[in-house]
Order: C-alpha cells, then structure tokens, then sequence
C-alpha cells in the first residue's frame, strides 16, 4: 500500500460512493440475447415435423440458456459501493442484486489491493472461496479487501478503492483493550 494513505488526514464525505464497471461482459449479455432469439426462431418458424418433445426441448433450453445468461451477465455489468457512518453496501448490476450490507462494526480492518483478478476469484461475479474468503469482482484492478472480526474477509473490486479503503479506516470503531472479537 501506498504510504500517503494513512498520511494526510483530509475531510471525508459523509457518504463515499464508488463504482467499477465491466463494459465487456455486454458482449457475453449480446450472447444470452442471440440464445434467446434462436429458442424463440426455433418456436415460431418450425415446421414442428420433426417431434413435439425434441422441438419444445430446443426452444425451452435455448430462451432458458439465453436468459440465464442475459441476467447473469447483466447482474454483474458494474458494481456500486457504499460506505456511510455505519455500513458498507455493495449493490450490483443495474437493479442492484445481489446486495450486500455490512455493518462497520463488523470490521475488523480494510486493505488496498493493487490488482484483483477474476482469475484469482474463478471468474467474474458474486464468489466464494474457502481459502479467500467472498469477493464480487466485476473486472481487473484495485479493490478492497475488508477483514471481518469473524476471520472472514470479503474483496470488492472499485475504482478509487485507496479512498475507500481511507473512509473505512477513519470510520471503524477502535475495539477496547481484552476485547475479544
């Protein structure tokens, strides 16, 4: 970490936002989308020759596979970040789900990260690793990593995460000496 994070002490927001945002998973929701157009083709341009059960089995798993797909995908476009005087919110994608509300007081301490990949998470998305921790990462570059007092950590790629991380420190709750946490 850089050392002017903890140097200068500049008045911090009431509220800090944050965003990170992947422009290439549109070309994976543009994929979902032409899945769905070819199970909706298939259900009204065929002949129906060929067996109603092999027929309604393309349709239903190409509009299933595109729609999981187009929504998955979209899920994870970007990322939005929230710190206030009491909690973290991470909401993703353009309706904000899933979400995720941590409260500072379970927040045992926050690091800048230079480089978070997907290829360190198992891709892009809402992960899940024992060895890590939980991670939404939306695409390559700096982020967040907050220890949580139950030894769990959780990893948030955002643009302008040394920010964040500054407004995290400056609002985390010092824990009283023979605390046990």
């Amino acid at each position: 970490m850089r050392d002017h994070l903890d140097g200068d002490r500049a008045p911090q927001p009431e509220v800090w936002t944050g965003r990170a945002t992947n422009r290439a998973q549109w070309l994976a929701a543009l994929g979902g989308a032409a899945c769905m157009a070819l199970g909706i083709q298939l259900a009204v341009d065929s002949a129906w020759s060929s067996g109603i059960v092999p027929l309604v089995m393309s349709v239903v798993g190409c509009i299933a596979a595109g729609l999981l797909v187009l929504f998955g995908t979209l899920a994870f476009v970007h990322v939005a970040v929230k710190v206030d005087k009491e909690c973290l919110e991470v909401r993703c994608g353009h309706i904000g789900v899933p979400r995720r509300r941590i409260p500072l007081s379970l927040v045992a301490g926050a690091e800048f990260v230079p480089r978070v990949t997907p290829r360190q998470w198992g891709g892009w998305g809402y992960r899940w690793r024992p060895e890590k921790g939980t991670a939404v990462v939306v695409r390559r570059g700096e982020g967040v990593v907050l220890r949580l007092w139950d030894g769990h950590t959780f990893t948030i790629t955002v643009d302008n995460a040394e920010s964040a991380v500054r407004v995290i420190r400056d609002r985390l709750q010092p824990s009283l000496p023979g605390a046990t946490h």
